[in-house]
């Protein structure tokens, strides 16, 4: 069996990690890949939007089954591409992307199955919008329409914050294209919780529950992410919560999308905000998150390739899904000066030590091999998986492999968990 997995990530890492221990002994292909997945899989110069040459290698090489792991292909039909050509592709088709595509394409669907989030209006004019904000005060949330490698999300305290933000956004032009809209939110408190599960467009499976950590800096300060660190399970997710993430939100969201006519295929992820038991829904990701896929991959039991096949055929009910009870913590390794501007190339050091430590599994996402070495080549550059009896042991295995890492201007988080920690001692 031959698999190809598109994106060059933590989150592709962690899947790619995941299907070589599969039953079946698949190949392994990644494209374009980082210097950890070349370990385990053939590395292919193609980039994860170069649609046309991904879907004549996938042909020509006769691949059986390809992973999507991006979003933006995902949201440029990558899917509907290779299913034209009668090939076999785990993802969302475009149309079902928008969910995560547009903001606000994902809050009017709230909106109108009942889905519980924060209050919101929408503007392509930015002196409307400003307007908007003088009208409601702050705090305040302001967010680029688009897609924005999980930055575009600003939480304003002050209503001069705000203006900025609108400025950055819609004039600035800070995401290109996709700040031509914004989506302006009631400001949600609580604490945040991922949950992801696969879906076949009438079946829903839910995964481990996880969260992840966005602002750069410990204590949740700093601007946000693409996401410093994660863990699973986490103990805000109770199995009442649970239970009405599924009944309020997973289950009408899929029925909702079929109703729509963009039928809902893959990994179906909501970010919530979960205060007093009660969850409500942040955004939808159309994908694996990242980091979320990293500790969720290492607790998964069960084989992940019946899964992606069952959701491609539209037969998920046949399956079930096993987890490992040992909680798991990854925390984000970074370029200094990310998500702003940062130097790539630095050499690496400590890999071999770190990943020697017992009960850590590392996964690699800005890497590259130059001369032999392994070198940074992004803003978030490594994910140090911690597994452990219990969520401290997790923690504290996950940050002795990070101590042994080095590179020149590295940046971490130092307080991964430790919201699960304050949780489990209340």
């Amino acid at each position: 069996m031959k698999i190809l997995m598109v994106g060059q990530g933590g989150r592709e890492h962690s899947l790619l990690w995941k299907l070589a221990q599969s039953p079946e002994k698949p190949l392994l292909y990644a494209a374009p890949g980082n210097a950890g997945m070349a370990q385990i899989a053939t590395c292919i110069t193609i980039g994860a939007t170069d649609i046309v040459n991904l879907v004549d290698f996938a042909s020509q090489e006769k691949i059986d089954l390809t992973l999507v792991g991006p979003e933006v292909p995902l949201t440029l039909g990558i899917v509907d591409a290779f299913e034209a050509r009668g090939l076999k592709i785990f993802g969302a088709r475009r149309d079902a992307a928008m969910i995560e595509g547009s903001k606000s394409f994902a809050k009017n669907l709230m909106r109108k199955y009942k889905i519980p989030t924060a209050d919101y209006e929408v503007f392509d004019d930015p002196k409307k919008a400003k307007a908007h904000l003088d009208k409601v005060g702050a705090p305040i949330v302001v967010k680029a329409d688009g897609l924005a490698a999980g930055k575009g999300a600003i939480v304003c305290p002050t209503l001069e914050a705000a203006h900025q933000a609108i400025n950055m956004i819609m004039e600035e032009r800070a995401f290109g294209d996709a700040g031509s809209r914004v989506v302006i939110e009631e400001c949600l408190t609580g604490e945040e919780a991922s949950f992801l599960a696969f879906t076949d467009g009438k079946t829903v499976l839910p995964m481990a529950s996880s969260q992840d950590h966005k602002p750069i800096y410990d204590n949740d300060q700093g601007p946000n992410t693409g996401g410093m660190g994660a863990y699973s399970p986490a103990p805000v997710v109770t199995d009442d919560v649970h239970k009405k993430i599924m009944d309020r939100v997973m289950l009408p969201a899929v029925q909702g999308m079929a109703a729509e006519g963009y039928p809902y295929k893959g990994v179906l992820y909501a970010g919530l905000m979960i205060k007093d038991g009660e969850p409500r829904l942040l955004e939808f990701n159309a994908r694996f998150g990242d980091p979320e896929a990293q500790p969720l991959v290492a607790r998964m039991a069960s084989d992940l390739v019946p899964v992606l096949e069952a959701v491609i055929d539209e037969r998920l009910h046949e399956v079930t899904l096993e987890w490992r009870p040992e909680p798991t913590v990854c925390v984000v390794m970074a370029s200094g000066g990310y998500p702003g501007s940062y130097e790539k190339g630095k050499v690496i050091s400590g890999l071999d030590e770190a990943a020697s430590v017992p009960g850590v599994v590392i996964f690699h996402a800005g890497t590259a091999l130059k001369n032999g070495k392994v070198v940074t080549d992004g803003g978030r550059v490594l994910n140090v998986n911690g597994i452990g009896k219990d969520i401290r042991e997790a923690i504290a295995n996950a940050y002795q492999g990070v101590k042994k890492i080095y590179w020149e201007g590295v940046h971490y988080r130092n307080d991964i968990g430790k919201k699960a920690l304050d949780r489990l001692a209340q």
